[in-house]
């Protein structure tokens, strides 16, 4: 069964009343947006930047979805560099409605998945806000481990913010 898959534009309409609807539950952990970004438009012009991206090879934006193919949330490889780094950083959010049933940990096991097999990254990071309790053991049920802190790291809620910096790097031999 899947889990994830790469973002349409079809899937513009689903994404605008995902985040309409949980507008108040990200907005401790998203950056400011304005009320654009929660249009139909506006979520539009964010996946075709994100597929543009993807095209070239710097991005992996997929959605989260349940069993009726319904999505529930976003997840993006972001920042996908080649060379002798073979890294890239990952990013995720699963609606109010769907937070805690696994969603996000299947997705983050999923896109891993990918990283490692298919695109055969060596490496992949994620950054969370310090208190993000839940985030954090999604990343660990996923084998990623907290390697650091970076100060102000992320303008998150309209506020420079501290991160705890998580890796998890692949077993796969090159």
């Amino acid at each position: 069964m899947n889990v994830t898959r790469l973002i349409t534009l079809d899937d513009a309409p689903a994404m605008a009343d995902l985040l309409r609807l949980n507008q108040a539950f990200l907005a401790p952990w998203k950056p400011l947006r304005d009320a654009s970004y929660f249009t139909v438009d506006g979520q539009c012009d964010e996946i075709r930047a994100a597929l543009e991206r993807h095209e070239n090879g710097s991005a992996l934006p997929h959605v989260i979805i349940d069993e009726s193919d319904r999505p529930v949330g976003r997840i993006t490889l972001n920042g996908i560099v080649r060379g002798p780094f073979l890294s890239c950083s990952m990013g995720y959010w699963v609606s109010a409605a769907e937070n805690g049933r696994g969603y996000a940990t299947n997705a983050v096991r999923t896109i891993l998945r990918v990283a490692f097999e298919e695109l055969r990254l060596h490496r992949v990071q994620a950054e969370t806000l310090l208190h993000n309790a839940a985030s954090q053991r999604v990343l660990e049920r996923n084998g990623f481990a907290l390697y650091g802190l970076a100060p102000t790291y992320l303008k998150i809620a309209g506020i420079w913010q501290d991160c705890a910096m998580y890796q998890v790097v692949s077993s796969l031999p090159v």
